[in-house]
């Protein structure tokens, strides 16, 4: 048997030869005979409800075949999860869908939209977290008691613990504390969300998608569409760019709608501004950071107190919480540890999941943090993290045994590639020993 060198060699892509040379066959790539097109009519408001729709201008478009409205969904008007509607009868943020026009030509469907006449009761909105918490603040979901998600067995906090903080705080020497924010992030794929809907010869709904997770949306799609998975083909595989937002159902189901209303092949593709505007995001995040610490560097207790930014709905969010709360000590030994946090929604699009979901937010804070503790003592970052760091045998936060640790290895490659000589004590510290 042949023997590779995968490790530090340059590989080409499985794929790539077809992607430069434009061969690969992207959803939008995708035509079909008779193929009528949609486009959607999306709420001008932040928060409201729809009273009511007059298509009868829009209908008297030449090459209009229609609308498609939640009461043409077969099955359950909810998409993303259980908790975005198909097409909105409440509204929740501005640019939720809320009815779409299939017509021969985007530009015809386009100018069908022009004319539907939406009727939609303004109603105020709330786009501050912390606004959104206090006593009397509009709520988001009209069915809900706030706007914390109240899902854990803590109510609207969820919760992590290690040890015992405040005893941790005893034996410290210093107390360190900060606060940090991060703001929304778009992914920008190169490709925008799209897809292709039709039935085939033996009656199944054929849908060509972008998704980056099939199976998961498979079962959300069989729920809207009311069809069993013997009636469903679902086609993936090549995503022109991800990085998590596209674990989101934003095309599919519209299109998967409108073709069974039509018994046509259907496209819906969002615009680069629609995209850019109305897909999930990396939501907004609040971190504050205590922690104590011996003088000789030794991190003994961490409290950190979070808050993320869920928009109008929940999705993957209550799960990035608790993802995100078990890396928030960072690769660090901390025997103390207790981690509260909170999801709050407010009428702002959807956040999501996006590369490094909910993990990356955490370590950007735990890492500032470590070098304002460094700066408090007197000590040389490098050296506070290699003191602190995960070795073989050590607890997580989530109290999850570390195994493999491996950040001392990476950190003396790091300070290697950067130029940066260590001292001598601290190369011959390893991850498989303290």
């Amino acid at each position: 048997m042949a023997e590779y060198n995968y490790i530090g060699a340059s590989l080409p892509r499985y794929d790539g030869e077809g992607r430069v040379t434009g061969k690969t066959v992207y959803v939008d790539d995708v035509i079909k005979p008779g193929m009528l097109y949609v486009k959607v009519f999306r709420s001008p408001v932040h928060k409201g409800v729809v009273k009511n729709i007059d298509a009868s201008e829009t209908l008297k478009v030449p090459g209009v075949a229609g609308i498609v409205t939640g009461k043409d969904v077969p099955g359950v008007n909810v998409g993303w999860f259980g908790d975005v509607p198909v097409f909105a009868e409440t509204i929740r943020y501005q640019g939720q869908v809320v009815a779409g026009v299939v017509a021969v030509d985007e530009d015809t469907a386009a100018e069908g939209v022009a004319k539907l006449k939406v009727d939609i009761e303004e109603q105020t909105p709330v786009f501050d977290m912390f606004e959104a918490i206090k006593p009397g603040a509009p709520l988001v979901d009209p069915a809900a008691k706030s706007n914390y998600f109240e899902g854990w067995p803590k109510g609207n906090t969820f919760k992590m613990v290690l040890g015992d903080v405040e005893q941790g705080f005893k034996e410290a020497d210093y107390i360190v504390e900060g606060d940090y924010s991060e703001g929304v992030q778009d992914h920008a794929s190169m490709e925008p969300h799209a897809s292709v809907a039709y039935l085939d010869e033996a009656g199944r709904l054929c849908v060509h998608t972008t998704s980056q997770c099939l199976a998961f949306q498979l079962r959300s799609l069989m729920a809207i569409f009311n069809r069993p998975l013997s009636k469903m083909r679902y086609i993936g595989g090549v995503v022109g760019g991800g990085f998590g937002g596209k674990n989101e159902i934003h095309t599919d189901h519209i299109a998967g709608v409108a073709a069974l209303k039509f018994g046509k092949p259907i496209k819906y593709r969002e615009t680069r501004r629609e995209d850019l505007r109305f897909s999930t995001k990396r939501g907004a995040w609040v971190f504050h950071f205590k922690d104590g610490v011996t003088k000789d560097g030794r991190l003994v207790a961490r409290y950190v107190e979070h808050w993320h930014d869920s928009g109008a709905y929940n999705t993957f969010s209550s799960y990035g919480i608790e993802k995100g709360s078990m890396f928030l000590s960072g690769p660090y030994w901390i025997p103390n540890i207790l981690i509260e946090g909170h999801l709050v929604l407010t009428n702002k699009p959807v956040s999501s999941s996006m590369r490094g979901y909910t993990s990356s937010n955490g370590q950007y804070a735990s890492e500032v943090q470590m070098t304002k503790i460094a700066q408090k003592l007197g000590m040389d970052p490098w050296e506070l993290r290699f003191i602190n760091a995960w070795r073989d045998g050590d607890l997580g936060a989530s109290r999850y045994k570390v195994l493999g640790a491996g950040s001392i290895e990476a950190m003396k490659k790091t300070a290697e590639l950067a130029g940066i000589k260590l001292p001598e004590h601290l190369m011959q510290l390893s991850s498989r020993r303290r």
